[in-house]
């Protein structure tokens, strides 16, 4: 029981202390993880409106696949992009492995289904509401969909937050394309798992009350947006 509270003690002297190793590992996961979420934003969004308010063959089946892809292993995702990234890979010559660009596109293919959908979810709702006013006004589709996305601004930043929450936690892609590099490619979740390993169980738990706080922080944002929403409705 002493230990515990000795390991917590120091890792809130580290918090408090503003140790340099720590906040650099901060810094660099929330500068990949916001990277990504603004990637597949700008990915999943649009994509969500536009199954919303397109009809054509195969719609459900595409519909089913990206919600499918919800669920994709990150640990997949991770080897997928190693090997086109590897040296061997047909983008290999880019030099991208073991680097913070590497674990961007690993977080951002993980979380722009996530995105895509809850944006699908979140539009097709509004579409049903302004379906007969846009198209009597003879708006292009691409007109329609800017329309649907700023009227679901709060959806959509909903939609931003759980992805963020998704990636800001990922570990095993990002192990697999970041390769856990002291000073390059060492976020929260690879420096946890290694400190624990190694027993630094203090400097563990100080990363770990970071991530912990983030988590928090993102669940309130998105449960009081969800508040507002429902209150903006009624």
């Amino acid at each position: 029981m002493n230990e515990i509270l000795d390991g917590l003690w120091r890792a809130f002297l580290l918090l408090v202390s503003l140790d340099a190793e720590l906040y650099e590992i901060v810094f660099l996961s929330l500068r990949v993880t916001l990277t990504a979420v603004v990637i597949a934003s700008l990915l999943g969004m649009p994509l969500g409106a536009w199954l919303a308010i397109n009809r054509f063959r195969y719609r459900r089946a595409t519909i089913a696949f990206l919600n499918a892809l919800m669920g994709l292993p990150p640990v997949v995702v991770g080897l997928i992009v190693y090997l086109f990234l590897s040296r061997s890979g047909p983008f290999g010559v880019l030099g991208l492995l073991f680097t913070p660009t590497a674990m961007i596109i690993a977080q951002v293919i993980i979380i722009t289904p996530l995105i895509a959908s809850i944006s699908h979810q979140a539009i097709r709702d509004l579409w049903a509401e302004y379906h007969d006013l846009l198209i009597s006004l003879n708006t292009s589709k691409w007109q329609r969909i800017r329309t649907l996305i700023f009227d679901a601004r709060r959806s959509l930043l909903t939609a931003a937050l759980a992805g963020f929450g998704r990636a800001i936690g990922e570990v095993g892609a990002i192990m697999i394309v970041g390769g856990n590099i002291d000073h390059a490619t060492r976020v929260l979740t690879t420096a946890i798992a290694l400190e624990t390993g190694k027993g630094n169980f203090a400097f563990a738990l100080a990363l770990g009350f970071v991530l912990i706080g983030l988590a928090i922080a993102v669940n309130f944002v998105t449960h009081l947006l969800s508040k507002t929403e429902r209150t903006s409705r009624w």
